[in-house]
């Protein structure tokens, strides 16, 4: 499941990713087997995570032999990547897990190349509201959401920052009433049958993509889509 659109960073076969709070690598993943990207670097702070990503890879197919792509873990706060590394760097639904978001800003920039994209979801402010109100273990878990953006504040921030904004857009909308079920019945846990049903359904559509359900994603996201997404390029200001 992609919140990050690849046709959006049209990627170069000459051009290196990096996700940044890769997570378990779907991002990653995605840019090393269905993009022109020569090089991805998947970075996590969280070994679990890593090594579960390491070895999706392992489960598909090689992509392009000459295509490349490694897995680390390390801190977003202290990459250790030189200056202008990167052409694209991803940051999806990470920014509201880290105290210092801004130096993780900080950081992605210092590693992107001039002109650049960089592309970062967050969660959508009112959605995730209803779920911090429904359960306060939700964001007190270990990991958790420790803050809820303010989508346009953000934007204005990164701009800030020496970025121009490309387009924006919202994302997984019918997964919203799955994480107010989730929050509503958090003490019965994911196998209580409400919540166990809609999940199903959701791993349906992933896989099977019915017409219908996307027909309903796309009505429904600009309403209510969970993710809030944002593309910028870096300015050159050299």
């Amino acid at each position: 499941m992609q919140t990050i659109r690849l046709d959006k960073l049209a990627l170069q076969p000459h051009q290196r990713v990096l996700d940044l709070g890769c997570g378990e690598g779907r991002h990653a993943l995605a840019a090393y087997w269905f993009s022109a990207a020569a090089e991805v670097v998947a970075l996590d702070v969280n070994h679990k995570d890593v090594r579960t990503a390491q070895s999706r890879k392992n489960d598909f197919p090689q992509a392009d032999p000459e295509k490349r792509c490694h897995f680390l873990v390390g801190d977003g706060l202290r990459l250790p990547f030189a200056d202008h590394t990167f052409d694209v760097v991803i940051c999806s639904e990470v920014l509201e897990h880290i105290p210092d978001y801004q130096g993780m800003l900080a950081e992605a920039r210092r590693v992107l190349a001039p002109g650049g994209i960089l592309a970062v979801s967050v969660p959508r402010a009112w959605p995730e509201r209803i779920c911090w109100w429904l359960s306060r273990a939700y964001h007190q878990v270990e990991g958790g959401h420790i803050r809820i953006f303010n989508a346009r504040k953000l934007c204005a921030e990164i701009q800030s920052r020496g970025f121009d904004k490309i387009s924006h857009h919202w994302a997984h909308a019918l997964h919203v009433p799955y994480w107010w079920l989730r929050c509503l019945f958090w003490q019965r846990g994911a196998d209580f049958a409400p919540v166990r049903l809609y999940h199903r359904l959701l791993v349906w559509d992933l896989l099977k993509h019915p017409p219908l359900t996307r027909f309903l994603e796309w009505m429904l996201n600009p309403l209510m889509g969970k993710s809030v997404v944002f593309y910028f390029t870096k300015r050159d200001l050299s």
